[in-house]
Order: structure tokens, then sequence, then C-alpha cells
């Protein structure tokens, strides 16, 4: 089993998603932009929270060592967001993808947080090119992700969904 680790920035704690998260998850699953962006995942209570946690993050994390992970502001331990590094099925190589709840968007927490992950990606993962998918009208993930130094590399479709994506790269 691999170690999961806990990494920090200057305003951030960035903790592998677990069970204790549970209604935190919960109530990010169902805020709009991520209805709209990332779509239902019907996770409707807290025991599919948990049953999300432990069947679709934690076996990732214990397989490569990293999945989901909290994003919590460090100065008052909010739990504000999540930011991953993903094996997505349908998708060759690794995803790096973030949501945050409506009240810390556009704060720079998410900006942060994907650029440390990045940078633990390259440096101690070992990841030589990270991958991040958008829909066309997330105009503000599509800046995120330039912002990170991605760049559009075309388009494509993942398993089980019909809408064609934008497909960003970066390389180590």
């Amino acid at each position: 089993m691999a170690e999961s680790k806990t990494f920090k920035t200057e305003r951030l704690i960035l903790k592998p998603t677990d069970e204790e998260d549970a209604s935190f998850i919960l109530e990010l699953l169902n805020t709009p932009k991520w209805l709209k962006y990332i779509g239902d995942r019907n996770v409707k209570t807290l025991e599919s929270a948990k049953a999300y946690i432990v069947n679709k993050m934690l076996p990732q994390l214990k397989k490569l060592g990293y999945s989901n992970y909290t994003v919590i502001r460090k100065s008052d331990k909010t739990k504000m967001g999540t930011c991953g590094l993903y094996d997505r099925e349908g998708l060759d190589g690794i995803d790096i993808g973030f949501a945050f709840l409506p009240k810390y968007e556009n704060k720079g927490y998410a900006f942060e947080s994907a650029n440390k992950l990045k940078n633990v990606a390259f440096n101690e993962f070992e990841i030589k090119e990270i991958n991040a998918i958008t829909t066309k009208d997330n105009v503000a993930s599509q800046k995120l992700l330039e912002k990170l130094g991605m760049h559009l590399f075309g388009t494509t479709n993942i398993s089980n969904d019909n809408e064609e994506l934008l497909l960003y790269k970066t390389i180590k």
C-alpha cells in the first residue's frame, strides 16, 4: 500500500479525503457548478457520500499514493474544496481537477492548491505529464488551467459521457 501524505501551502492544507469528510463531500457534490460542470454523482445522503469516498477515492489513494485531497484553510480549519490527481477511466495519464464551494471561489485557493499538487506530481510522484479536462463553457476552469501553465491540446471524450471536453496538458 502506498503511503498517503498531506501537503501544505502558505494558506492551505491538502489532506487525503477520507470518510470524516463525508458531510463536506455531500455538500460539494451537490453545488450548482459541480452538477453543471462535473456531473451528478448521485450522492444525496451522508451514507452515499461515505460510500463515494470509500469506493471512488480511497482505492486509488491506496494503489498510487495520491487521489482526492480536501482543501482546508489553515487559519480556521474550514473545508473549502477539493483538488486531486486522478487516474481517470477513459483518459490516458493523470488528470488534475479541482472544485470549491461557491463562497470560496475567486480567492486564489484553487490555483494555490492545484499549483501545489502539480509540483508534487512532478517532483514527488514522478509523473511526467498532467492532463486536465473541462467543459467548453467552463471558462473559469480554462483560465485556471492556463495560469497553471497547461496548454489546450484538443478535445476528448471520456467513458460513459457523450460531451466533448477540452483537453489540456502540461509536461514536466
